[in-house]
């Protein structure tokens, strides 16, 4: 069945806020989850609403080799897609190499552990439904500190060869404390583009815990996936996310899709959705554009300024 057959009609007037939009959670395929989609279909799933651009994430490999392996496949297609590596122990963990190599083939994005991270790890260990560790995989806990407990070179490294590269790094699904030595060693690396994916989901972030996290210069991006009602969990009501928004401010926010995934729905079906939800509950066109088109579209290179309105 095509995406389209079953999606509601966006109106006119969401489209004209969603023309534009950057996503930078998109998990579409190749990947050892099962995909509803592949990258060059996420591309073209993706200009039914003109989205600019998609960065695609796995949590298990560096995604620029699937998309230069699909470069013939991708050179028609309408929305530009760019891929990064997270820092899980498939890539080695917390690996220059893995990260210079990333950066070389042309990635825009490092992902600090997910699945690999303690945080993860503790809080998937009851069932939930999110993957965990996987002896078919041989994954194994990853840590940004060294045996000593300060933070460790490899780390440091990282982070200097992302702000060379002037590209996108986030904390993944580290915990709080390990996500503010992070962003620390990050800012003193001079590093410009930081993100901090769902505070409230797997992170375990205070508000005082994101107002730190801000302070070292990063967004706080919270996922469509999670406010879906065709996703199962967490199934938050969307005043929750309004009340994010305000909290926090849309000018250090981003909002993007989390989805792709086989049993989920299409990245663009969370845009339709959700973006029309925050409009009923009142949120201002210019600000829900500062949350889905300039700070992403800054977050990944594209020289959008984040004050963009």
């Amino acid at each position: 069945m095509n995406a389209t057959d079953t999606r509601p009609t966006p109106s006119l007037a969401l489209l004209a806020v969603l023309d534009g939009a950057v996503d930078l959670h998109v998990h579409s395929g190749p990947s050892p989850f099962p995909r509803r989609l592949n990258h060059v279909e996420a591309s073209y799933d993706a200009a039914s609403i003109n989205l600019r651009a998609l960065l695609i994430k796995s949590h298990h490999h560096n995604t620029v080799m699937d998309l230069l392996a699909m470069k013939d496949l991708l050179k028609d297609a309408p929305t530009p897609v760019y891929g990064g590596v997270a820092l899980n122990s498939e890539v080695g963990g917390v690996n220059p190499s893995a990260v210079a190599v990333t950066i070389q083939m042309g990635g825009r994005a490092i992902w600090g552990p997910t699945v690999s991270a303690a945080r993860h790890i503790e809080a998937h260990s009851h069932d939930d439904g999110f993957p965990t560790l996987s002896d078919d995989l041989e994954e194994r806990e990853e840590s940004i500190f060294d045996e000593s407990g300060g933070v460790s070179a490899e780390t440091v490294r990282v982070t200097q060869l992302v702000a060379e590269a002037d590209i996108m790094l986030t904390g993944g699904h580290l915990d709080v404390e390990s996500q503010k030595a992070l962003f620390a060693t990050a800012r003193d690396s001079g590093v410009r583009r930081l993100l901090l994916h769902h505070p409230d989901f797997i992170v375990g972030a205070s508000e005082g815990d994101v107002e730190e996290l801000l302070a070292y210069g990063a967004y706080v991006e919270h996922e469509m996936s999670m406010y879906h009602p065709g996703v199962a969990a967490p199934g938050w009501p969307i005043s929750r996310l309004v009340e994010w928004i305000e909290k926090i401010g849309p000018d250090r926010t981003v909002i993007d899709s989390d989805l792709g995934q086989r049993d989920n729905p299409y990245p663009v079906d969370g845009y339709i959705y959700v973006i029309q939800q925050l409009l009923d509950h009142g949120v201002k066109e210019k600000d829900i554009r500062q949350m889905i088109c300039h700070n992403t579209a800054f977050l990944l290179g594209l020289e959008d300024s984040p004050e963009a309105s």
